[in-house]
């Protein structure tokens, strides 16, 4: 195996285990950009980055003070029907729909933006046609 490809789980519940007892709670809202504690994941699960195991997530909808449902966000360019491109702060950032899931706010570190209700819609549009297996208008 690769030193690219070599994972730090060990890093990871460490850094885990004081996310969970230091919990805090952000006020967040949909179509907020984070950076999240996504961690270090197993096979083809999106990973977190550097020492914070973060990587940007939009905030598809709040779900209560506590939790959300998320799409984590890569600058790698990427094609398929589960991904969504926009523009952010002057960067293309892309939605990667298919790694959608619940998270708790205390993984939560910074707010980087939000993003226009416009693009909220699209994305929320294509991850609905991604879990029902259809083009919804």
């Amino acid at each position: 195996m690769s030193e690219k490809q070599q994972k730090d789980f060990y890093g990871w519940i460490k850094l885990k285990a004081k996310l969970h007892y230091e919990a805090h709670i952000c006020a967040i809202k949909n179509g907020d950009i984070w950076w999240c504690g996504l961690g270090e994941n197993v096979g083809a699960e999106i990973n977190g980055k550097a020492s914070k195991f973060a990587r940007p997530v939009l905030v598809i909808r709040k779900l209560s003070q506590y939790n959300f449902i998320g799409v984590p966000l890569t600058s790698k360019e990427h094609r398929g029907s589960w991904y969504i491109d926009f523009r952010f702060q002057n960067k293309k950032e892309i939605a990667v729909v298919a790694q959608v899931r619940n998270i708790s706010t205390s993984r939560l570190y910074s707010k980087m933006g939000e993003i226009p209700e416009s693009v909220l819609k699209n994305v929320r549009l294509k991850l609905a046609s991604l879990i029902l297996g259809k083009n919804i208008p």
